[in-house]
């Protein structure tokens, strides 16, 4: 059975799934959008400010579940804007140093009207 990961330092989730479960040693978060926690809203209207509040999110959602960006295995990455791939790139590479696998599409929309989203699998010892 999955075991459920929960933070307080990151987004609540905002319909019927949870942040992350964990299944084995794999964790598997859900996709974050540049909510800010403690508000419960996107405060940042361009892509580098919301890329930056993303994995924010995720770093407490790996945290959480007792692992961090150097364990990720794989990211699917969603922008709402193709053109904005090379901005999203420099902030994302700042936490994804080991260069796992990887997919970035740009969507017609996301929630709340987001500008990228961000999910991970990730390992543990």
């Amino acid at each position: 059975m999955a075991e459920k990961i929960y933070t307080e330092t990151a987004p609540a989730a905002i319909g019927p799934y949870s942040q992350a479960v964990k299944a084995g040693n794999t964790i598997y978060t859900s996709g974050q959008i540049a909510i800010v926690p403690a508000t419960g809203n996107i405060e940042a209207t361009d892509i580098q400010g919301q890329t930056e509040q993303v994995m924010k999110n995720l770093s407490e959602v790996l945290k959480a579940a007792g692992t961090d960006f150097s364990r990720v295995v794989k990211t699917t990455c969603f922008l709402a804007d193709i053109a904005d791939f090379a901005e999203f790139n420099k902030i994302y590479g700042n936490y994804i140093t080991e260069k796992p696998a990887r997919s970035c599409v740009a969507v017609k929309d996301l929630p709340k009207g987001a500008l990228v989203e961000v999910e991970v699998i990730a390992v543990t010892d």
